[in-house]
């Protein structure tokens, strides 16, 4: 039997979009087991004890690498590995800063996905800082022929998929609230079993704005999504029907996307909390 291991962890989100951060000499074995314990939204930790939320849509563990680079990785909230995420990035760039007390800084990441390059852009102990993450280049996402768009259950203006490192499928609506995302969501999510795919229905506003409502595999539909803000800049771009900068609306908030090559997401990165999981791993 092993020793109980105290995790530390501090909480934070992305536009609503929140994540558990834990530094720690290697990822635990029992990775997956923790994320769907601790991000469960009903019985998972609270990020204060009159919080009335709990849980949280993931849990990144930050290590060091070989070469002394800070390592990023993610466990979605059902227990899945997510390979990349914009949002999860800012807020790794904010949860370094606070460990490392420096501000305005910029530091090369390591993920599954490849090297992020993340800038923030505030102090340490700054409850809300700004992050930019350099996302990489938007590659051709996952094939969806024979993939029944009829399910979204309005006229479908545009469908492509994308690839960040992660799989996106990027639907563009009129009006993404007309559309039950809950049902529709994991309906076309089946489609790509079973590695899964990142589903989002967007409205094209303005050349400078869009909106977006976001089905996260391995979570479920969060109140944003960095990387699929990214995939849906980079293909409506691809359309000419936006600028090279867009403003991408969620329910969560706003980001920027700088098309290119990489493509650039800005946005804020806010702390709620630091925690303290003595139970979170036994070693």
């Amino acid at each position: 039997m092993g020793k109980t291991v105290a995790v530390r962890l501090t909480h934070h989100h992305g536009l609503g979009n929140d994540f558990l951060i834990g530094f720690v000499d290697e990822v635990p074995a029992d990775g997956a087991e923790m994320a769907r314990r601790l991000c469960d939204r009903a019985t998972g930790i609270a990020a204060t004890p009159a919080a009335s939320s709990r849980g949280a849509d993931g849990l990144i563990f930050g290590t060091t690498s070989v070469d002394g680079r800070p390592v990023f990785t993610l466990f979605n909230s059902d227990g899945s590995r997510a390979e990349v995420s914009g949002n999860g990035l800012r807020c790794f760039g904010q949860a370094l800063a606070r460990r490392d007390g420096v501000a305005d800084f910029e530091v090369e990441v390591d993920t599954v996905a490849g090297s992020r390059h993340v800038a923030v852009r505030g102090g340490p102990m700054a409850i809300e800082v700004l992050a930019t993450v350099e996302m990489g280049v938007a590659g051709p996402g996952p094939a969806f022929d024979g993939l029944d768009l009829g399910l979204v259950g309005v006229e479908v203006l545009h469908a492509d998929s994308s690839d960040l490192g992660n799989p996106h499928l990027v639907i563009v609506v009129d009006d993404p609230e007309a559309v039950d995302l809950a049902v529709v969501g994991p309906a076309i999510e089946a489609h790509f079993a079973p590695v899964g795919c990142n589903v989002h229905l967007v409205a094209i506003e303005a050349s400078s704005v869009i909106r977006l409502r976001a089905w996260e595999r391995g979570v479920g539909l969060t109140e944003a999504c960095g990387s699929g803000a990214c995939a849906a800049a980079h293909v409506i771009h691809g359309r000419g029907l936006v600028d090279d900068v867009v403003e991408v609306r969620m329910s969560g908030g706003s980001a920027t996307v700088a098309v290119g090559e990489p493509i650039r997401l800005t946005g804020p990165a806010t702390w709620t909390a630091d925690l303290d999981d003595r139970n979170a791993h036994r070693g």
